[in-house]
């Protein structure tokens, strides 16, 4: 099961969320995701745990307590989509923006203005 922390504090460490989650539940992994360029946190992460229904408890354990001086945030995370389907995804989508669309409306495109 994965699970999504949202409004972490930007000090948490990946250590801090593993041992958040060790109480409830063995933890597998623990991601704080950060800016790729800033190597700073987004304050948010993400933590893989092996039992679904102890994951669930956890989530309601957890959900709106205080971490690190802030309010956090926890709940089941949306499966990840495909790398290549979102590719081709933004590659339509930017060669649609690059290419205006025509209508019965639209003046004609042979350099005569109004």
């Amino acid at each position: 099961m994965n699970i999504f922390v949202s409004s972490l504090s930007f000090k948490c460490k990946k250590e801090d969320l593993e041992n958040l989650f060790a109480p409830y539940c063995t933890v597998y992994n623990a991601r704080i995701i950060t800016n790729k360029t800033t190597h700073r946190s987004k304050g948010y992460g993400f933590v893989e745990i092996d039992d679904e229904e102890l994951g669930k408890m956890a989530i309601a354990k957890l959900n709106g307590t205080e971490h690190m001086g802030r309010i956090i945030n926890v709940e089941v995370a949306n499966p990840r989509e495909p790398k290549n389907e979102n590719i081709e995804e933004r590659a339509m989508v930017s060669t649609n923006l690059s290419q205006p669309a025509e209508s019965a409306d639209s003046p004609q495109r042979d350099g005569n203005y109004y």
